[in-house]
């Protein structure tokens, strides 16, 4: 029986640059940065929580062709990919240090039923969010 999942993928376009912003800037630390011959295993993981690893895949073989690498690459640049969501014990004092780090954000925190959330882009595009998650148990509003 399945009882955890450990890694998780996002498509980032240069890994060097992928490094310097979820290492440099969020603050996450590398847990595998390894040259596999055929592609860079590239992972990063909250500092002191080990376990859940964030893999940092430029997009090409053995998983994908050449046709499908382009197609991804640009449904990265289109914003097309899937959200990642971050948690904090604080939203705003997360988002005031990553702005005076030089990120953008595409929402500033938000109070909403299940926390306060803030809204960010990685270098290539990527849906990025910050949650500070609302102490449970929360109402859900309906309709």
């Amino acid at each position: 029986m399945i009882d955890a999942i450990t890694h998780s993928s996002i498509y980032v376009l240069d890994q060097d640059e992928a490094l310097e912003f979820y290492v440099g800037k969020l603050g996450l630390e590398v847990a595998t940065d390894s040259d596999m011959g055929i592609m860079r295993w590239l992972t990063v993981h909250v500092p002191g929580r080990p376990g859940r690893e964030l893999l940092l895949e430029k997009p090409g073989p053995p998983s994908l062709d050449d046709d499908t690498v382009q197609q991804v690459r640009e449904l990265v640049r289109k914003h097309a990919m899937p959200v990642v969501i971050f948690t904090t014990p604080d939203c705003r004092a997360t988002y005031d240090e990553l702005v005076a780090k030089g990120v953008q954000f595409t929402q500033e925190p938000i109070k909403r039923f299940y926390g306060t959330d803030c809204a960010l882009r990685d270098p290539f595009g990527n849906n990025l969010r910050i949650t500070q998650p609302a102490p449970e148990p929360f109402e859900v509003p309906v309709g």
